[in-house]
Order: structure tokens, then C-alpha cells, then sequence
């Protein structure tokens, strides 16, 4: 009988996956008793501003400590998806967040360009900061030709990636990309290959309804919006001027 040695290296690997798993329950832990003491306000259950008080340092205390261990920075992967309104709209507000910091920001328009929205008025106020392409043609029911329309998508996609490789470009929007990926104009595949040729701190977005499992469980941030109510459809009310364009 022999006994076989660790070697250095997998006892360190060994002791860094430990140390990343208990880092993970830590993190768990503080996350959970977050949720227990709550946002405040008149949720709580104190009477006495005192007691209020007291909760809320606690709060603060643990905020303090998720912060100091979440500090790690990359370029995520963001997608705007769902049936309700406000995709584009939401990341029109990331574009202005980072133009306000002085970054440079690149949006492509995939699908829509059959019309000027309020928003290419307003941010061409921005001049060289924001990049703005619209190539598509419009609607599917308006340009009425699938070649055509593929076309223009490999179009768009093929400026997309002049910005993604651009490490000057601290975000980059691709509107309608997930429409265009559903209509069968251009693979996912090939848009997640492109999408790791960015920097490493590179922002990108992808917007439109019906984004496939696979984008979604590859980003780093994922929101839904939910349609509850349409003015079109329940109220016979037209697209108007600064709410749909």
C-alpha cells in the first residue's frame, strides 16, 4: 500500500473552489437578511421611530457589507425582451446614463428605419458622441420581401460589429436584434460570436420580443416587459407622437 500526494496545485485548486463556495453562502446569507429587514417605510412593523431607526442602520450595515463584496466590474450582455411596451425606450435611458458620463454610444436599428422617431431628433443634439443607424425598411407587412429584408439585417449587423470592436464605444445598442432572429435573418449563433469580440468593459444590449432561451441564459441581464394594458388594442388609440415614436 502507497499513499498518493496531492500535488500543490490541485490542494490550491481544491481550497479556491472552497473559498469560493464560501464566499457564495456569504453572499447568500446577506442577500437573504436583506429581504428580512426589508425597504422600510411603513411596511415595518415598529411604532416608535426608535425602533424604525434601528432596523434601518441594520439594513444599512448589511448593504455595506454586499457592496464591499460585489465589486467586480464587465461588460454585460443586457437584454430588453417581452410583449409590453418600453424595449427600446429602456434602452434608449442606458444611452443617455452613458452618454452622461461621457462615454461614447452606438446604437443600430435592425427592422425599424421606415420612419424618424422623436429620439433621432433629440439625440443627434449629441453630435459625434452617439452613433445612430437605422437600416431596416420597416415592418415585415410593409416591405413585403424576406430576401430584402435578410439583407439589410446582414447589413446592420456587419456596422454592429465596426462598434463592438471598438473599445471606444462603452455601449452598444442592437434594437430589434431579437426580432430579426426570430424572423430567421440572422442566426443567434453568429450574433453571440460577434458579440465576444468586444472589449472586455463593453456594454451591449439586445432588444425585441420572443428573445430565444439560449440569449437568455447567456446574458448578464435580462428584464421582461409584460403587456397588461394597450391603448391600441382596448381603446382603438393611434400611435402617437413622444409615446410610441
Amino acid at each position: 500500500m502507497f499513499k498518493i500526494k496531492k500535488s500543490t496545485e490541485f490542494t490550491s485548486h481544491i481550497n479556491m473552489k472552497k473559498n469560493e463556495n464560501e464566499k457564495e453562502v456569504y453572499l447568500n446569507n446577506l442577500d437573504k437578511n436583506s429581504e428580512v429587514i426589508g425597504m422600510g417605510g411603513f411596511q415595518t412593523n415598529e411604532d416608535d421611530q426608535e425602533g424604525y431607526k434601528k432596523r434601518m442602520q441594520q439594513r444599512k450595515e448589511i448593504q455595506a457589507k454586499r457592496l464591499k463584496e460585489r465589486d467586480k466590474e464587465k461588460g454585460l450582455i443586457i437584454v430588453f425582451t417581452g410583449n409590453g411596451k418600453g424595449k427600446t425606450t429602456a434602452s434608449l435611458g442606458l444611452a443617455l446614463r452613458s452618454i452622461g458620463h461621457g462615454h461614447q454610444v452606438a446604437i443600430i436599428q435592425f427592422i425599424k428605419g421606415g420612419w424618424s422617431p422623436g429620439e433621432v431628433n433629440a439625440l443627434s443634439a449629441f453630435g459625434e458622441q452617439l452613433k445612430w443607424h437605422a437600416l431596416g425598411e420597416g415592418f415585415t407587412w410593409e416591405t413585403q420581401n424576406r430576401s430584402r429584408d435578410k439583407e439589410l439585417v446582414s447589413t446592420s449587423w456587419n456596422k454592429a460589429l465596426t462598434y463592438l470592436k471598438d473599445e471606444s464605444y462603452k455601449l452598444v445598442i442592437l434594437d430589434e436584434i431579437n426580432v430579426a432572429i426570430k424572423l430567421g435573418y440572422i442566426s443567434l449563433e453568429k450574433i453571440l460570436i460577434g458579440i465576444k469580440k468586444r472589449p472586455p468593459l463593453t456594454h451591449v444590449v439586445l432588444t425585441g420580443r420572443s428573445a430565444s432561451k439560449d440569449l437568455i441564459a447567456t446574458a448578464d441581464l435580462v428584464t421582461e416587459m409584460k403587456l397588461l394594458h394597450h391603448p391600441f388594442r382596448e381603446q382603438g388609440i393611434k400611435a402617437q407622437q413622444g409615446i410610441e415614436y
